[in-house]
């Protein structure tokens, strides 16, 4: 989603000669209708539309889709690069960049969609039951007690995946961004805090009192519910 014509011709002819299948939208509307038509695997997404701002296009994206979201924004400020992943964005690139920076990120960030979950899901019905909640991995999605399904991203999935998989095990910071990211470099440190204040976010809406995923001080996180079966 980009609205600078000339941008948006000169990364449409740039990708395609990579080989991607690529459409292009302008408002919310063009992009859900294109979500519903084909499967995306991968939005570009710029921050500033002259119709809707880029955050409340993510938000949309991120309750209906699974599609994973790279942010393109000329605002390079600490804290809008903090807000869109804090939304759901897998990646933000700040303008102008690179294209073959771009191709990189584009790479990276779809490895991890099609690269295994941390350990194979040798059963694709496997269910996670803790506390009140419903975890299936494979759909992407928890269930409260009303039923209500609670989408989760791709690394919010993998990300508690490996929680429930290692229950009352201490993870230090370095260890679960191995986990997420491999040997990929230039991933921001603070991208396991932001995943996990998402995740902790989504999981507060039983009411429970005490955080399912704690702070370690020192250490790390922790996965810790009453309990767990699978």
């Amino acid at each position: 989603m980009e609205d600078d014509p000339e941008i948006c011709g000169l990364l449409q002819r740039y990708l395609k000669r990579l080989g991607y299948q690529v459409s292009t939208a302008v408002t919310l509307p063009e992009v859900m209708a294109a979500q519903q038509t084909t499967p995306v695997d991968l939005t570009l997404l710029d921050l500033m539309l002259p119709q809707e701002d880029g955050q409340t296009i993510c938000r949309h994206l991120r309750q209906f889709s699974d599609t994973r979201i790279i942010m393109l924004s000329a605002l390079n400020d600490l804290r809008d690069r903090i807000s869109g992943l804090d939304l759901g964005a897998d990646d933000y690139i700040s303008k102008p960049f690179d294209l073959e920076e771009l191709a990189a990120r584009i790479r990276a960030v779809l490895r991890r969609t099609t690269s295994p979950l941390p350990l194979p899901l040798a059963d694709q019905t496997l269910q996670y039951r803790f506390d009140n909640w419903l975890f299936e991995p494979t759909k992407r999605a928890l269930y409260g007690q009303t039923g209500i399904r609670i989408a989760l991203t791709g690394s919010e999935t993998d990300l508690l995946l490996i929680f429930c998989q290692n229950a009352q095990r201490v993870f230090p910071r370095e260890e679960l961004l191995a986990r997420m990211h491999g040997e990929e470099k230039n991933v921001d440190s603070r991208a396991i805090d932001l995943l996990i204040s998402r995740l902790r976010r989504k999981l507060s809406r039983q009411g429970r009192q005490l955080e399912l995923i704690r702070t370690i001080r020192g250490d790390g996180y922790i996965f810790d519910p009453d309990t767990l079966r699978s």
